[in-house]
């Protein structure tokens, strides 16, 4: 029997047969390192090629594709639900498996979040850790009308999770103008929040659209600006309240002088920023915050992923 001969042969009965090693061995009288040998090469020859039937294993292959394209250090993407109402749900038990890992491995010890439908979701997946000299803030002012956008009941959400410190953002997402705005800001309190707050180790961010879908624009928008205004501007979505244009730029508008949250070149200066964003109609944001640069991280269903990577 041939070199050739013996790949195949202990291939098949490795991979088909369901063989272990040592009984590969034991049968074609070889040692275990030359089974394995064999094997390996068995791989690199093309004697064996590897195929998953599953729908996880296009999901890994997107993963990796996002993460080349657009330089992420990581990415997650999750089958997309039949049923789309599921969405928030799906996404944040996937991230929340996710940051059970990474908190762990990175020791994060101060962690920023914003708010949203899928960050509350997280917070019921998440596996409780003891973390006391773990700190949790916001990173955005808020509002305070429901579960979703109440920045209060999402900081201590997450800061429950892991027995840790809450360190609150007391302020409205938007103020009355861009005079409040800066008013505000120049406050000692405030001044030493925001600089906390862009030094964090992990910010955790979900993204709105530009419809009515959105939390943001149904709840968040200043008086006497609305979203049809925005789009004409360029507007595809928001990113921590601040709204965006199709190449991840942020438009040159007022709303984007009145609102409390990070300056986008701050943002980009934290070391691990996880973006999330599921549903078709998250594609146009998704995509600019990916141009602009501002997620190391993104969590995503496949759909979308699919839609972003065919562009």
């Amino acid at each position: 029997m041939d070199q050739n001969d013996l790949i195949v042969r202990a291939s098949w009965l490795y991979h088909v047969e369901g063989l272990t090693q040592a009984q590969i061995a034991d049968r074609l009288h070889l040692t275990r390192r030359r089974v394995n040998e064999m094997l390996a090469q068995a791989h690199r020859d093309g004697v064996v090629k590897v195929s998953f039937n599953s729908k996880l294993a296009d999901c890994v292959a997107m993963e990796a594709e996002l993460c080349k394209r657009f330089a992420l250090e990581d990415a997650i993407v999750v089958p997309t639900p039949e049923d789309v109402s599921q969405i928030h749900k799906i996404m944040g038990r996937a991230v929340a498996a996710y940051l059970d890992r990474f908190i762990t491995a990175h020791n994060i010890r101060s962690f920023g979040v914003a708010w949203g439908s899928t960050l509350r979701e997280t917070i019921q997946f998440m596996t409780p850790q003891q973390r006391p000299e773990m700190e949790v803030h916001s990173m955005t002012g808020g509002l305070t009308q429901g579960t979703e956008i109440n920045t209060f009941e999402i900081v201590r959400g997450f800061a429950q999770v892991f027995s840790a410190n809450c360190r609150y953002f007391v302020a409205p997402i938007y103020a009355e103008s861009p005079e409040s705005r800066d008013a505000i800001i120049s406050q000692t309190v405030f001044r030493r929040t925001y600089e906390t707050i862009c030094n964090v180790d992990l910010a955790y961010f979900s993204v709105g659209d530009a419809s009515n879908r959105s939390l943001q624009v149904r709840y968040g928008l200043p008086e006497g600006i609305d979203i049809e205004e925005l789009k004409e501007h360029g507007a595809v979505g928001d990113l921590g309240g601040r709204f965006l244009n199709a190449k991840g730029k942020q438009l040159d508008h007022t709303i984007n002088r009145q609102v409390l949250s990070p300056e986008l070149t701050s943002l980009k200066t934290i070391r691990h920023r996880l973006i999330v964003g599921g549903g078709a109609h998250k594609v146009p944001i998704v995509t600019a915050v990916l141009q602009g640069g501002f997620a190391t991280i993104l969590a995503i269903d496949a759909e979308s992923a699919a839609s972003i990577l065919e562009q």
